[in-house]
């Protein structure tokens, strides 16, 4: 069947045009980047991957009335969305110390934070998504005060519910980055959760041995990358316990079939 028309590429997914109107095709790669895209990689069956972690999350979500942008799933690397007009904010909730935060404010990796910090990072990669305030935001209009406090409630819903989904598997939550978009009703719009969930976008620890099941394992060439993504959907019931590559071959398969 005939490739639909590419709408956007980013580093991680493709959007097409979808079967409707108001809805898209993302497509999940197997390229990986690191560092504002400094450092480029490939992590062989993570599109797969992480097109199942995040139809599971995103399902889970929607079951408690988190409102997002999934639809359903269409194949091994594809899921049907609703179209939105993405918010240029990346909002990153975090739990513990880690990545740049370690780095800005000299706190010792792996320190359980006294409260969950909210921080908002400017979606311009020409710029290396910088920092920004709920100030710059209301300055330069990329969102209305009453967007953010929604963004913001999501945020800390969403929070709340993964880190006890995660905690049950025995996996720490320890950070992880949102995107929301606005879909419109005339001339209301209204938030939704948009984007992904998976290990690229989240830091998730083993909780007994710390170990890093997340795309900081490419980030700082620990190695077995395959293998943390495998754990975490293996972990969430996504991958037979016994056949942990099953779905990475059954893709192989399909690839080599041309389908």
């Amino acid at each position: 069947m005939a490739r639909r028309r590419q709408i956007y590429e980013g580093k991680a997914k493709i959007l097409y045009e979808g079967p409707e109107p108001g809805t898209l095709i993302q497509y999940f790669k197997d390229d990986a980047t690191a560092f504002n895209a400094q450092k480029r990689g490939t992590i062989s069956g993570k599109g797969v991957l992480n097109n199942r972690i995040s139809e599971h999350i995103f399902l889970a979500l929607q079951t408690i009335g988190v409102p997002t942008h999934f639809i359903r799933r269409v194949n091994m690397r594809e899921q049907l969305i609703r179209q939105v007009e993405i918010v240029p904010i990346e909002v990153v909730i975090r739990n513990v110390a880690a990545g740049s935060l370690t780095k800005r404010l000299g706190i010792e990796e792996g320190t359980q934070l006294p409260r969950t910090i909210i921080e908002y990072y400017y979606k311009d990669d020409a710029l290396g998504d910088p920092m920004i305030s709920e100030e710059h935001i209301a300055c330069f209009g990329w969102a209305s005060q009453e967007e953010m406090n929604d963004i913001a409630d999501m945020a800390i819903r969403v929070n709340d519910f993964l880190s006890g989904m995660f905690a049950a598997i025995g996996i720490r939550l320890v950070d992880f980055k949102l995107e929301f978009g606005r879909v419109w009703d005339g001339d209301y719009a209204r938030i939704i959760l948009a984007d992904e969930i998976s290990p690229d976008g989240c830091r998730l620890w083993d909780v007994k041995s710390n170990e890093k099941l997340d795309k900081d394992r490419f980030r700082q060439d620990l190695g077995g990358v395959e293998e943390a993504y495998q754990e975490v959907a293996r972990r969430l019931g996504l991958l037979p316990a016994d056949d942990e590559t099953s779905v990475l071959d059954f893709d192989q398969h399909r690839k080599k079939r041309g389908k």
